[in-house]
C-alpha cells in the first residue's frame, strides 16, 4: 500500500512538473563543471546555480587547510560537542566568529552547527516557547519555518517585507516574549529585507530580532562581515545565524547572540545537543576562510562580484524588454541571486531544458520552495564567473527567449 501510495504522489508530481531530479557532480564546485544525470556520460556545463559566492570552495588554500586540519584532529569528531566531540578546532572558530559579529552584538558569543538548517531549528525552537510569540515573513526560507512550526510559541506570519502588517501584529500581541524572524537576503528573491526598521520594530515593542543571513554573510558589509554590518546595525537585541557552506566555501553554520542566548541554546537545543559534532577539520578549515573573505582577496573577489552583478542585470533588463510577450521579469535584487520568474511550471522546466542544451547549468525552481504561480529560473554568481561567462549565459537565454516567442507567435 505505501509503494502504491507514493508511486501515485510521484506521477501527480510529475503531471504538475514539479518532480525534482539530481544530477552528480564528477569535478569541484567551480562555474565550469563536469555533470552526469541519468547514468548519461559527464559533460562540462557552465554553471550558475552554486551559492560559492566568492568563489572559495575549490580554493588551493581552504583545501591545504582542511588537510592541515585532518592531519591535525583527525577525519571525525567521535560524539556530540557535548561529549567528546567540541574540538580545539571548534572552539577557536567559536572565537573567531563571535570577533566577526562584536561590532555589531555587543559581548557577542558563537555556537558552531553541522549546517545551517540545524541551527535555525535550534534557535526557534528552543527560543519559541509556550513564554514567546514568533512572528515571520511568509518568504522566510523553509529552516525558519519548520522551525517555527516544531516551536512551542504561536506563529504569525506577514507578507513579505510588510512593515505594517507586522507593527499591528506586534501591538496585540500579549507574550512577554517576541521574536521576529526573517532572512536577511531571500534565498529566492534575492531582495533584502528592511533589517534597520526590523530592529527599530523591536526596539519599540521589547522584542529580539533573529537574522538568518546565511546568503548575505561573507558577500555583505565591510570585510564580508555580513547585513548587519552593511546596514550598520548594533544591538543586543539582536540574534544572527550565518551559513559556512555559502560564500565562506566550506560547510557549517553558527549563531551569534548575546552570551545567555548561547548558553541557553548549549543547554536546550536538541538539534545540538543530540548530533555528533562536525568534522574538527571542517572547522579548521573555516578559519581560513574567514582569514580571505576579510583580507585584501575577500575585497577582490566581491567587488568583481558586484561588476558580474551590474552586467547581468543590465544585459537581462534589455532581453527582457526585447520580449516582452513571454511575460518574465526580474527580481528587484542587488546581491548575487538574480531571478527570472517566468510563470509557468512546465514553461521554466522547458526553459531550463533549452539552456542545459547548450551547456548552460541554471535551476528551475517551482512550488512548493516558491509560491504558486512564480515557478522561476534561480541564476545565481560567484566571483569565480568571468565576465565572458556572463555574455554566454544572456546569449543563451536571448537564443531560449527567441525560440519561444517565435511558437507563442
Amino acid at each position: 500500500m505505501l509503494i502504491e501510495h507514493l508511486n501515485r504522489q510521484l506521477r501527480e508530481r510529475e503531471a504538475q512538473a514539479l518532480k525534482r531530479q539530481r544530477r552528480v557532480a564528477e569535478s569541484p564546485c567551480a562555474p565550469h563543471q563536469r555533470v552526469s544525470r541519468d547514468g548519461q556520460p559527464a559533460r562540462e556545463m557552465l554553471a550558475f546555480c552554486s551559492n560559492d559566492y566568492l568563489g572559495l570552495a575549490h580554493h588551493p588554500a581552504l583545501i591545504q587547510a582542511l588537510a592541515d586540519g585532518a592531519q591535525r584532529f583527525g577525519a571525525g569528531s567521535g560524539a556530540s560537542h557535548l561529549i567528546n566531540g567540541h574540538s580545539r578546532a571548534h572552539a577557536a572558530l567559536e572565537d573567531d566568529l563571535a570577533h566577526w559579529l562584536a561590532p555589531c552584538i555587543p559581548e557577542a558569543q558563537a555556537l558552531y552547527f553541522c549546517t545551517g538548517y540545524m541551527a535555525n531549528l535550534a534557535l526557534l525552537t528552543a527560543l519559541g516557547d509556550a513564554h514567546a510569540t514568533i512572528f515571520a515573513d511568509k518568504l522566510n526560507h523553509a529552516s525558519l519555518i519548520d522551525g517555527a512550526l516544531l516551536a512551542k510559541a504561536p506563529l504569525q506570519r506577514y507578507p513579505h517585507r510588510n512593515l505594517a502588517t507586522l507593527e499591528s501584529q506586534l501591538t496585540r500581541c500579549t507574550t512577554p516574549i517576541k521574536l521576529i524572524v526573517t532572512d536577511a537576503v531571500f534565498s529566492m528573491d534575492g531582495d533584502l529585507a528592511d533589517l534597520p526598521a526590523l530592529l527599530a520594530l523591536a526596539e519599540r515593542f521589547d522584542a529580539w530580532l533573529i537574522v538568518d543571513d546565511a546568503h548575505g554573510f561573507g558577500v555583505l558589509g565591510a570585510q564580508g562581515r555580513g547585513s548587519l554590518s552593511h546596514f550598520e546595525l548594533k544591538s543586543e537585541r539582536l540574534i544572527y545565524m550565518g551559513t559556512l557552506g555559502k560564500a565562506a566555501g566550506v560547510g557549517g553554520a553558527f549563531v551569534a547572540a548575546h552570551p545567555t542566548i548561547i548558553d541557553w541554546l548549549v543547554q536546550a537545543a536538541r538539534p545540538y545537543i543530540y548530533t555528533t559534532a562536525a568534522p574538527p577539520a571542517v572547522a579548521h578549515a573555516l578559519r581560513e576562510s574567514l582569514r580571505l573573505m576579510a583580507g585584501a582577496e575577500g575585497d577582490r573577489r566581491r567587488a568583481h562580484l558586484q561588476q558580474l552583478i551590474g552586467q547581468l542585470r543590465t544585459q537581462l533588463t534589455a532581453l527582457l524588454a526585447a520580449h516582452p510577450a513571454l511575460g518574465w521579469r526580474l527580481v528587484d535584487s542587488s546581491t548575487a541571486i538574480q531571478p527570472i520568474i517566468v510563470g509557468d511550471n512546465a514553461v521554466t522546466l522547458a526553459l531550463a531544458a533549452a539552456l542545459d542544451a547548450q551547456g548552460l547549468w541554471v535551476p528551475a525552481i517551482r512550488p512548493p520552495t516558491v509560491p504558486a504561480g512564480t515557478a522561476r529560473l534561480r541564476i545565481t554568481l560567484s566571483a569565480a564567473h568571468s565576465s565572458d561567462d556572463v555574455q554566454r549565459l544572456v546569449d543563451g537565454l536571448a537564443r531560449a527567449a527567441g525560440d519561444l516567442t517565435g511558437a507563442l507567435a
